[in-house]
């Protein structure tokens, strides 16, 4: 089969390998297509170390089942599915009191972080599990069932933050996941909902899905702003979807005392906290980690309507071209958002 193979680091080779051959859990799946991930993007230089070359890379996708394992039930040759980007095992004790996302073993599709490596969805066919397995609705396109993923990612930090119809909620960083979590806060009439971002055209977006104000940190008092629209309060709920020192103090600096800040992002590994204004303020800062279930709920909404994806699809392109759509996504071409890849 055709697959784009991360040959080495910023290398990206469209080129034949050995077709997947399923395990007896497993199904074979005719990828139709396949999202670029901000991480895959990011995974490219090895700067996040995981993403070891040789890879396949690529999580958030969709297809058609073409084979099934031997012990495979409930699934058949041409069901239009999407799945999970975590791998995780049914026996694991997180697994079994309900947390697969944290489960022991787990892998990611598209991954190798030197422990083990799961070649992904940049391909004309992956295998996955058939736990991980979701049908598609028969309104839901393959490319929009491509951002489930980023979607399920965003809902999963809404379920972790315990947010309450009608209370304030902000999201910093108006990427693909802040752009959902600021769709399903708006779903949930989040008020008053800010987008925090450092650019102009994402801030424009945000508020076309629902944020009532846009703030910008290097042209706006982020406090003084906050402050002035929430009875000098501050927010209840903030959702940090970057994962920079600068970003992750710009949340804990407008959460209101007692307020919870939801950690999504992970660009840095490591940054300078400001423990004393969480302590004396009492603040409940809480790291949210992929997706657990909340697929289901997802494709319901794209579904119905209510979450909208269309909108955020730059370009669905073919495969052969991927090296360089990673190229203008790494370069962070103007105005780029979503781009699919199609074998």
């Amino acid at each position: 089969m055709k697959a784009l193979v991360l040959e080495n680091y910023n290398e990206l080779v469209y080129k034949d390998v050995a077709d997947p051959v399923p395990a007896k859990n497993e199904v074979l799946v005719k990828v139709k297509a396949c999202g670029i991930c901000g991480s895959d993007v990011h995974g490219m230089d090895g700067s996040t170390g995981r993403r070891k070359p040789p890879l396949i890379m690529g999580h958030e996708a969709s297809g058609i089942i073409t084979s099934l394992g031997s012990e495979v039930s409930g699934w058949n040759i041409g069901d239009r599915v999407t799945f999970d980007s975590t791998i995780y095992p049914l026996n694991d004790w997180f697994t079994l009191n309900g947390h697969y996302n944290l489960s022991e073993n787990r892998r990611v599709l598209g991954v190798s972080p030197g422990n083990y490596k799961k070649n992904g969805a940049f391909a004309e066919y992956v295998t996955v599990p058939e736990h991980i397995l979701y049908k598609l609705p028969d309104n839901v396109t393959f490319e929009q069932a491509a951002m489930v993923e980023p979607a399920a990612v965003a809902l999963h930090a809404i379920n972790q933050s315990g947010f309450q119809l009608g209370e304030s909620a902000a999201v910093i960083g108006t990427g693909m996941i802040g752009l959902f979590l600021v769709q399903l806060l708006s779903l949930s009439n989040a008020s008053p909902l800010f987008a925090i971002d450092i650019e102009s055209s994402k801030l424009e977006m945000a508020k076309e899905f629902g944020a009532e104000i846009g703030l910008n940190p290097n042209k706006n008092d982020l406090l003084k702003e906050v402050l002035a629209r929430t009875n000098k309060r501050g927010i209840n709920h903030v959702f940090e979807a970057v994962g920079t020192e600068s970003t992750v103090n710009n949340a804990i600096e407008i959460v209101r005392k007692g307020g919870k800040v939801v950690l999504v992002g992970n660009l840095s590994a490591d940054i300078r906290f400001p423990l004393q204004s969480v302590v004396t303020r009492e603040i409940k800062v809480l790291g949210s980690c992929a997706i657990r279930g909340e697929y289901e709920k997802v494709l319901q909404l794209i579904n119905s309507g209510k979450i909208k994806v269309n909108d955020m699809i730059s370009a669905v392109a073919p495969l052969s071209a991927g090296a360089d759509w990673f190229r203008r996504l790494y370069n962070k071409e103007p105005g780029l958002k979503k781009v699919i890849l199609v074998p």
